[in-house]
């Protein structure tokens, strides 16, 4: 018994380094985009609502239990159907719900407002990767997780080290021009997917047979993670989106990039066609 407890003990303390580097978060990711800077408003703005209603409740609670209690000789009063404090304990909580459902109700007809968009992309999603079409820009590939598989799912690998973005990384990353207005149309082409990167306010479902339509603007640089939100199979932890906004110029090269990549590709696949020993 008391080697086993040593052994425990050793463990526990041997994962103290590990449990210090560990990140503790707790808030929702810090918002890059309009809608996601309202969302991130009004989640803290309705925190810190719930924080008062805790405080003054138990507060009330708490004091009325120390300052009437039975050794102090606190005798209940018997009192029923007092209409005045029906109509206020009836009467504060309305006030309160519609002081946090207007700035929601604005928030969710915003992230439904998808018209007249800077630039327009298809987001198809199978198990387990995504298929970008960029409508105005005639650009269009599949992107998958790049984590190296040696790196996941082996428990020979344990204690391996992983890439810095384990599990959040995919070989082509989706690139939008800073400021533009992004309208993504989701569908998916066997089960129901989510399209999910929290900093820039996005999380829609893709349904087979369905287009929903969603939109972001980066408010700057950088590059921003999400991953599927929906349980689609057994790699759904394998789906990870990778958002990358660049300055327009930037963008620009990138397409022109792109298009020379596609054409290449198909310029390839039309000589293996007509030649079958190439093939």
């Amino acid at each position: 018994m008391k080697k086993t407890l040593r052994q425990i003990a050793g463990t526990a303390l041997s994962s103290l380094p590990i449990l210090a580097l560990a990140n503790y978060d707790v808030n929702i990711p810090a918002p890059h985009s309009p809608i996601s800077d309202q969302i991130y408003g009004l989640h803290m703005e309705i925190l810190w609502v719930c924080l008062a209603i805790f405080v003054v409740v138990f507060g009330v609670m708490f004091y009325s239990v120390f300052a009437h209690r039975k050794s102090k000789g606190a005798v209940a009063a018997h009192f029923h159907e007092n209409t005045t404090i029906e109509i206020i304990w009836t009467l504060i909580p309305f006030l309160i719900l519609g002081f946090m459902a207007w700035p929601a109700t604005q928030t969710v007809l915003a992230m439904k407002d998808a018209s007249n968009p800077d630039m327009t992309i298809k987001v198809t999603a199978y198990q387990w990767m995504w298929q970008y079409e960029y409508l105005n820009d005639g650009v269009k590939f599949y992107s998958v997780l790049s984590t190296p598989r040696d790196q996941i799912g082996s428990t020979e690998q344990h204690g391996k080290p992983t890439n810095e973005h384990y599990l959040l990384e995919t070989d082509n990353n989706v690139v939008v021009p800073v400021g533009k207005k992004i309208r993504l149309l989701i569908t998916a082409n066997d089960v129901i997917h989510g399209w999910y990167v929290p900093q820039l306010g996005v999380n829609q479902y893709g349904i087979p047979g369905f287009i929903k339509d969603s939109w972001f603007k980066a408010n700057e640089p950088g590059v921003f993670r999400g991953q599927c939100s929906q349980i689609c199979g057994k790699e759904h932890g394998y789906m990870p989106i990778v958002v990358e906004a660049k300055s327009a110029e930037d963008y620009a090269v990138w397409v022109k990039e792109q298009k020379a990549k596609q054409a290449a590709a198909e310029s390839h696949d039309k000589v293996s066609l007509a030649d079958p020993v190439a093939r």
